[in-house]
């Protein structure tokens, strides 16, 4: 039974307080997800003075401001990722962070031992070699993607000493809608690479990363806040911890549900196939040497005697003793 990863992506939700990122933390592990996730970036090498909010955060912040201004008030400071690694050590929890620039993940790279490249950076050349140098496992969103993108930035980290790469099919959009999610894509992911897929998820509600496990996914990212109502720009697209310890308890779920894969009764079945099944039966009373036929046969509850399948290896043979109506035949 594969054991799906799932990772609670914390994002940015923090705000900026460390205290709110220790709730996350705490209520990550509660809710039973084996990874919480953040964001780490310098607001100016992450985003120009030019660049301008997405419309989805236009949408949920209610401003319209520059992105370095926004990404200003939602980033921590070096100190408290650090504490916060620490902190989710202590908590049991597995700390991650994504970096959006090679800065950023030369800190990281002693806070943990894999990495998470989010959605927009598939194209960013420079940071997919720095990064693969590493030599760290890698789990690589292709939200936004073609499939030509995705197997490009693939060739890059591949050839530059990545370890394993999970590809995450991913939508970029807060919240997707749900004839944008496209699932299958993420099957053609692993048909086309070989690799393993998993799903990052930005719908509303639980019911797509599960029907995506269902399909395969062995990484599942979902966001979760504190409370939706939040000011930020991923709050709205976030499940609430609640929720977040649904999607888990759902996914365990199912995860124990796939199975092996080998068709065979399973052992609670077992016991219902004599009562289930049928056998053959003498359908009148018969006396000993009788022809058994069609006609003084019947097949009826229970499966405890010879199976019906063996219906014409019985058929024309003489009773070997009498037999009431209903009692199992005997051979």
């Amino acid at each position: 039974m594969r054991k799906v990863l799932i990772i609670a992506e914390a994002g940015v939700n923090h705000n900026g307080d460390i205290n709110i990122a220790k709730e996350l933390v705490r209520e990550a592990k509660r809710c039973g997800a084996d990874i919480v996730k953040f964001q780490t970036f310098i607001p100016e090498k992450l985003a120009s003075r030019h660049a301008v909010m997405a419309d989805y955060q236009k949408k949920n912040m209610g401003v319209d401001e520059p992105q370095d201004a926004m990404l200003g008030r939602l980033t921590l400071k070096r100190q408290e990722y650090v504490a916060l690694a620490d902190y989710c050590r202590e908590t049991g929890i597995q700390f991650l962070s994504t970096p959006f620039e090679v800065e950023s993940m030369q800190f990281l790279n002693d806070l943990q031992d894999v990495w998470k490249i989010p959605s927009g950076e598939i194209t960013n050349y420079p940071f997919l070699v720095e990064i693969a140098k590493t030599g760290k496992d890698i789990i690589l969103s292709t939200g936004m993607s073609t499939l030509q993108e995705a197997e490009d930035a693939l060739a890059v980290l591949r050839g530059n000493g990545a370890g394993k790469i999970t590809l995450l099919h991913c939508t970029t959009n807060y919240p997707t809608p749900m004839e944008d999610v496209n699932l299958n894509a993420m099957l053609t992911l692993k048909e086309q690479f070989g690799c393993a897929v998993g799903y990052s998820d930005h719908t509303r509600g639980i019911e797509v990363p599960i029907a995506a496990v269902a399909l395969g996914a062995e990484v599942i990212e979902k966001h979760f806040t504190l409370d939706r109502h939040m000011e930020g720009p991923d709050h709205k697209a976030s499940l609430e911890p609640d929720e977040l310890e649904a999607m888990v308890k759902a996914i365990r779920n199912i995860e124990k549900a796939l199975g092996d894969g080998i068709k065979a009764p399973s052992e609670s079945e077992k016991a219902n196939i004599a009562v289930a099944r049928k056998s053959i039966i003498a359908a009148d009373n018969i006396k000993a040497g009788d022809i058994l036929t069609e006609e003084n046969l019947t097949t009826k509850r229970p499966g405890t005697g010879i199976s019906p399948m063996r219906w014409n290896e019985v058929l024309g043979t003489r009773a070997v003793r009498d037999f009431e109506e209903d009692e199992l035949i005997e051979l």
